[in-house]
């Protein structure tokens, strides 16, 4: 019998959290999590899940468009914003609905309270409730980081913009990665003016050079504005409801909507951790080592919160590998290697492994290949938009190193080339491949 009220005690109920508390319960450990907003964490419920309702939703503007050169007589047709935005959180309820009940069909108890840690083996309820445990995993994500300047409180972030009152007809999106691009084209193909500002002149700078600058290209040819070299000096806001938005190196803009996309910070201040020995970093992470072992032994942390790479299929591995490690007996560590990525712009863009810098960084002596080409159904749609598939190779071995690409369906084709790359496959493997035509995935098999 333990002496705790419960061998684990989960803070967080997101993906990584709710994925280690299922499988500890499943190894036989008694499990709580506590979760101050919704089951499902930032994934489920305001970020990639309903964010790609609403990519789902964009797209359909230009496939009604390209659908006249196929044949059908499709009409002009008008969009509901409320429509779309109803039906998306409706979906949300569902699966918050979804991720609460596989927690209690695993005995898992579900306190919807926030929780503090207030000593190495108890954490403290906001209802003042102390609770005991061997072991406390940190799992709370991140949110959206916000600027200091006059007027910041008139702009929203990805967790509000799900829930706009009404599409804005023109909308200013601050940042350049993943989020601020896949939003920007989400709100141009709905019909808003959007401008993009950024403090550089670089955007997505994770990604490969020549993947990114298309992707740019692209955006700029369907309308998006980019302003670079700009900075918020501040927003105020107009007699009829509407923002001015004063920047460095610009003109003011006036706009319906300010969304700030500037990257997300971890959710780690307020727990009562640096107070009880938990080390922090500069950026408010959780320090852990390879097993999500925190500065303090019985205390642990996966996901976001950690900062090592924010995407919810790593949260989830980070937290199966804690329940393994930890109540299994099957410890084992997650592989950050080759890890794929996918922006879900218009088109979308993906990723895997070193990009032709890095590359040429890292081993010097490396080869490129390339794919330029119109997929077959933008030609017939009349559309000028071109997709770029590029593959990095050691020169020595032959070893295909990173593969990157732009286009149709580029995250769905590049999920099952990713096993390649992860396997160490050679540029020889993949010649070796009969193409699949007509297909867009057969120039993987086909580069030169």
């Amino acid at each position: 019998m333990s002496d705790y009220d419960y061998d684990l005690f989960v803070i967080g109920a997101g993906s990584g959290g709710v994925r280690a508390a299922r499988v500890s319960a499943a190894h036989g450990a008694k499990v709580a999590i506590a979760e101050e907003y919704r089951v499902g964490g930032t994934c489920v419920i305001r970020g990639c899940v309903p964010k790609k309702l609403l990519i789902y939703g964009a797209h359909f503007a230009e496939d009604l468009r390209d659908a006249r050169r196929f044949g059908w007589n499709v009409p002009d047709c008008d969009f509901d914003w409320t429509v779309l935005r109803d039906n998306v959180l409706a979906d949300v309820d569902r699966l918050n609905n979804a991720y609460t009940n596989t927690l209690e069909s695993h005995d898992v108890e579900i306190i919807l309270d926030r929780a503090t840690v207030s000593g190495p083996h108890e954490v403290t309820l906001a209802s003042g409730r102390k609770i005991s445990a061997g072991t406390i995993l940190i799992a709370t994500g991140a949110h959206p980081f916000i600027p200091e300047f006059p007027g910041n409180e008139l702009g929203i972030t990805s967790n509000e913009v799900f829930h706009l009152e009404k599409l804005p007809k023109r909308v200013l999106i601050a940042g350049a990665g993943y989020i601020a691009n896949e939003f920007a084209g989400i709100f141009n193909e709905l019909g808003s003016k959007v401008t993009l500002i950024n403090r550089s002149d670089v955007i997505l700078r994770a990604y490969d050079e020549s993947i990114r600058d298309r992707l740019l290209q692209i955006s700029m040819t369907k309308g998006i504005e980019f302003r670079f070299h700009a900075e918020f000096e501040s927003i105020t806001q107009n007699d009829d409801g509407s923002l001015r938005v004063e920047m460095t190196g610009h003109d003011a803009i006036d706009v319906d909507c300010v969304l700030y996309a500037l990257g997300r910070t971890p959710n780690s201040a307020g727990l009562g951790l640096e107070e009880i020995g938990v080390e922090i970093d500069d950026k408010g992470a959780v320090k852990v080592d390879e097993t999500n072992r925190s500065t303090v032994e019985s205390i642990y942390a996966v996901g976001d919160v950690t900062n090592r790479i924010q995407l919810t299929p790593v949260a989830i591995r980070e937290g199966q590998a804690f329940a393994d490690t930890v109540f299994g007996g099957k410890p084992h560590t997650v592989d950050y290697a080759c890890v794929p990525s996918a922006v879900f712009s218009h088109p979308p863009m993906a990723g895997v492994g070193m990009t032709e810098g890095e590359a040429r960084m890292k081993l010097g002596s490396i080869q490129v290949y390339t794919s330029d080409f119109r997929a077959m159904k933008n030609v017939l749609a009349d559309r000028n938009e071109r997709a770029l598939y590029k593959m990095i190779c050691d020169a020595e071995t032959g070893k295909v190193v990173g593969l990157h690409m732009i286009g149709p369906d580029a995250p769905e084709i590049l999920q099952a080339a990713a096993v390649a790359v992860k396997a160490g496959l050679t540029k020889q493997a993949f010649d070796d491949t009969v193409a699949l035509h007509p297909s867009m995935a057969e120039e993987l098999v086909l580069l030169k």
